[in-house]
Formats: C-alpha cells, sequence, structure tokens
C-alpha cells in the first residue's frame, strides 16, 4: 500500500529531523539547522562529544542521546518511543549527512514503518562538494562510499564497476588510501583520469587531479579525510554475434588443432557464444553428423 506522510502537517507522534553537521568549516552550518537543533527534544547523535563542541560553539543546550553503529538494535525501540510520545529528535552525524557512510538509515526505515515523519534538512556533503570542483563529470555521478576492505572481495567489486558511465566518488580512510588507488589503477586501468580531494572546507584543502598511476605516487603520505573520484569507464565492448563468428563446429576443430580436449573445446566456443555447454554439445554433434 502506498504510504503519504505530508512532513509539515499535524501528527499525533513526534518528527524526526534529519540534519546535517559542517565537514569541517563550521561557518557551513546553516541558520535552519541550528533552529532545529535548539528547538528538538533531544538529539541523537554519533559520537555525544564531538557533536557537544558543535553545540558549544552556537549555544545549544538540547539534551543528547548516543546513536551509533554499534547501539543501533538497542536505541531504536528508545527513540522511537520518544516519538510516539509527540517528541521530536534531531539525528545528527559527526559531520555531514546522516545516512551517507554513517549511521541513521536504520532509524529512518523504522521511523517510516511506524508512520512517523521524517524531515530532511539540505546541508554539507563531502562527496557533492568534491565533484562539483573535480573538473570531472558532475553528471552522471554514482556515489559508491566505501569500497569493501577484504583484498579479494575489493578487487571484484571494482572489477564490476569498470565500465560503469558515470563519474564514481568514493570515501577512503588515509591508511588505506595508496592500497586502494593501486587496486582501482588494476581494475580500471592506470591511465584513468581521476581526482583526489582532501580536507575539504578546511585551512589544508587540497585537490591532486591526474591519473591513477599517478595518485597512487601522491598517496604516498596522505594525511586527513579523503574523497576519490574517477571518470567514467570506457563503454564495454558488445560481444560479436553469431553471424560474426565461425561456425561452432570450425571453431571446435580449430580449438581441438590447437591442443584441447573436445569437450574443454566445446565448453569454449559455448562461452563465445553465449550457449550452454548442453546446448554447444548437441549442435556440435548435429553439425558433424
Amino acid at each position: 500500500m502506498t504510504q503519504i506522510i505530508s512532513s509539515f502537517a499535524q501528527h499525533d507522534s513526534g518528527t524526526l529531523y534529519l540534519v546535517p553537521t559542517p565537514i569541517g568549516n563550521l561557518d557551513d552550518m546553516t541558520f535552519r539547522a541550528i533552529k532545529v537543533l535548539q528547538a528538538a527534544d533531544f538529539i541523537a547523535a554519533e559520537d555525544t562529544r564531538n557533536t557537544q563542541k558543535l553545540l558549544n560553539h552556537f549555544e545549544i543546550e538540547t539534551k543528547q542521546i548516543s546513536f551509533h553503529e554499534h547501539n543501533t538494535q538497542q536505541r531504536i525501540p528508545e527513540l522511537l518511543a520518544l516519538l510516539q510520545e509527540g517528541k521530536s529528535i534531531a539525528q545528527v552525524s559527526d559531520a555531514g549527512m546522516p545516512s551517507i557512510s554513517d549511521p541513521g538509515k536504520e532509524l529512518v526505515a523504522a521511523a517510516i514503518d511506524a508512520d512517523i515523519a521524517v524531515v530532511p534538512l539540505p546541508g554539507a556533503n563531502a562527496g557533492i562538494t568534491a565533484l562539483i570542483a573535480s573538473g570531472l563529470a558532475p553528471q552522471p555521478f554514482t556515489f559508491y562510499g566505501f569500497v569493501q576492505r577484504k583484498k579479494t572481495a575489493q578487487a571484484e567489486e571494482l572489477a564490476g564497476l569498470a565500465h560503469h558511465p558515470a563519474t564514481l566518488i568514493f570515501y577512503e580512510a588515509p591508511h588505506r588510501l595508496q592500497k586502494t588507488l593501486q587496486a582501482m589503477a588494476s581494475a580500471f586501468g592506470g591511465d584513468r583520469r581521476a581526482v583526489l580531494a582532501r580536507e575539504l572546507t578546511k585551512r589544508y584543502e587540497e585537490f591532486a587531479r591526474g591519473t591513477l598511476d599517478e595518485l597512487v605516487e601522491v598517496a604516498a603520505n596522505p594525511r586527513g579525510e579523503y574523497v576519490i573520484m574517477v571518470a567514467p569507464g570506457p563503454r564495454a565492448e558488445e560481444p560479436a554475434t553469431a553471424e560474426e563468428l565461425v561456425p561452432l563446429a570450425d571453431r571446435v576443430d580449430a580449438l581441438v588443432a590447437e591442443g584441447l580436449k573436445p569437450n574443454a573445446a566445446i565448453k569454449v566456443a559455448a562461452k563465445e557464444r553465449g550457449l550452454s555447454r548442453q546446448d554447444a554439445y548437441a549442435q556440435y554433434h548435429q553439425l558433424k553428423e
């Protein structure tokens, strides 16, 4: 059943506000975000100590409740109960948009399931901020976030993105930056254009533009938080049509002549034509007969 909830209509329950916070420069805090944090009954914060610094700067005295990836299951029922009592909660992450490579999505989903109004506020976001100054095509783009850490899983993940037709946006921690760039160079090709953005909105904000191979060298001594942006991939080559391929029987015979056993040759020819091994085997013997 379709659910329609007006964010600004009167509700018996409270409202969950999703409030972006600055990614570095405190001047990027919006007037509306400050007002919402002041007016909310509670602030659900990823790290209450970090958020307290922000609250102190803007003289906000709203009570905080810790809400992070390690206490999600415990906190969601507590926060929902407060919302259902009519309390308003402002949810924040340490920096940038809640839910974007940060906690939040589970609380949002739970609030929606409970018919509680969810109101998003616009604000700072590292990925989009970096993209518009990257020099790469800003549209279309795909925000990917963090890649997997295990080497094999990461390689498979990146291989699946090699021909993605949009600019790719990743986040990465400094201690993993160079290895991730090396894996990207291997998967995408070292000559693929890419951009590194470091310490956005802060005093030492910096952009490095070049190829993936060049950026691997730049990342030898990483400092700060990074956004990696990679240019769109080349279009994948179209598989050859049946008409462009030699007859299946001839191809199998040629592979056998090269030293493959008949069954192995049929398997190779089947893969080239997008056929199942069984279908290729049947076709081969029909043609031979």
